[in-house]
């Protein structure tokens, strides 16, 4: 093997060229985790509050407050019943635009039915109270249709739109990948619903026949992050099967894809249906991975607070290979990657920008971590 070959395949590490680019591992020393609290057990969501504290949520079915000094609060009360188990739990959370005023926030989770056999995701709307340690005026605001049993792909990233409205990304169920294709399910789709759960009389499919009217986009797989881009649209990521990982910037009514088309393969290799990665009436993603990164938590840098270079960029966590991955975009366009954090010791759950203009990571580990993450 010549010089050039090996001194690739050492700047790859465990990435691969990625739609004609390749990940970079040189930003590893530009940055610095400083960590906020430990001892969180599978954080997945993570919302700032008023004054510096933050919200985090963790798998299990937990909703903890941390202060400004790191401390890790009582579990809040007030949750209702979660599915806990596999990939569901307590997912997502995010603080309304409004929480000054209202104290309201919504989290998503995997819901049991009555009976216990079959769950979906779910998002509920409630109050935090004055002293930060219950949840007041609960109401399930939206629950995924059909209950299926599974305990994976429960998708469960909430975004609030500049209107109010808000996105929820809900998953396949991974057994139901057949019905993210149709129309009359919540299975594999993106919703928008006002914060009354009701469906906006602006969604694509509001007077369509047969159709439910919650639906924004449709044929996706596993949507476990989302964001606004600076220019207000909706960017997502999503699981793709072996390989096929995405980016995607769902648009009103268009269909994705899933399963009909994918860069991935079956586990263990095999064909998708017909195995084809182009088909008419279908979206391409923005942007995919092969081999599959595992992408979850998503976001866009706006501040100033790592350089000029930096803002502007996407930043996506890697639960498979343990790295935050920056991404350098032009024109809409992925143009280059770099891993940061690439030493492959901790899942990276979620990543947000903070009010202050630091980023922020959650790491999904029995002994989670909520880290801040400075210029080095």
């Amino acid at each position: 093997m010549n010089l050039r070959i090996r001194t690739l395949l050492r700047l790859l590490g465990s990435g691969a060229l990625v739609a004609g680019l390749s990940f970079s591992g040189t930003a590893f020393a530009q940055i610095r985790p400083e960590t906020v609290s430990s001892g969180l057990e599978n954080p997945w969501g993570l919302a700032f509050l008023p004054g510096g504290r933050f919200l985090v949520t963790e798998r299990p079915g937990r909703l903890r407050l941390i202060g400004t000094d790191g401390k890790i609060g009582a579990p809040i009360a007030g949750l209702p019943a979660i599915a806990a188990g596999g990939q569901g739990g307590l997912l997502d959370v995010l603080v309304d635009s409004g929480f000054e005023k209202n104290r309201t926030l919504y989290f998503c989770f995997s819901e049991p039915a009555a009976n216990g056999s079959t769950n979906s995701t779910a998002l509920a709307r409630a109050q935090l109270s004055e002293d930060g340690a219950k949840l007041e005026n609960l109401k399930i605001v939206f629950s995924q249709q059909p209950k299926v049993a599974s305990r994976h792909h429960f998708g469960c990233r909430i975004v609030e739109a500049r209107d109010g409205t808000l996105f929820l990304t809900l998953g396949d169920r991974f057994s139901r990948k057949e019905d993210a294709q149709k129309l009359d399910n919540h299975l594999g789709k993106i919703v928008r619903i006002s914060k009354d759960g009701t469906a906006p009389k602006d969604n694509p499919f509001i007077d369509k026949a047969g159709v439910l009217p919650e639906i924004w986009s449709y044929g996706h797989r596993n949507g476990q992050g989302a964001t606004l881009a600076p220019d207000g649209r909706l960017w997502m990521t999503e699981h793709g099967p072996q390989g096929g990982d995405e980016i995607n910037v769902p648009q009103a009514g268009r269909n994705y894809g899933w399963p009909a088309i994918t860069y991935g393969e079956n586990y263990g290799g095999g064909k998708i249906g017909d195995g084809i990665t182009a088909k008419e009436g279908m979206e391409q993603p923005l942007h995919y991975w092969v081999p599959s990164i595992a992408p979850s938590g998503m976001a866009f840098l706006t501040s100033d607070r790592y350089g000029a270079g930096w803002k502007g960029n996407l930043f996506v966590g890697s639960l498979k290979f343990g790295y935050l991955d920056r991404i350098e975009l032009k024109d809409g366009k992925v143009v280059a990657e770099h891993k940061l954090m690439a030493d492959g010791r901790a899942r990276i759950r979620d990543v947000k920008q903070g009010p202050d203009g630091w980023l922020y990571v959650l790491t999904d580990e029995s002994d989670g971590k909520l880290l801040r993450l400075r210029p080095n």
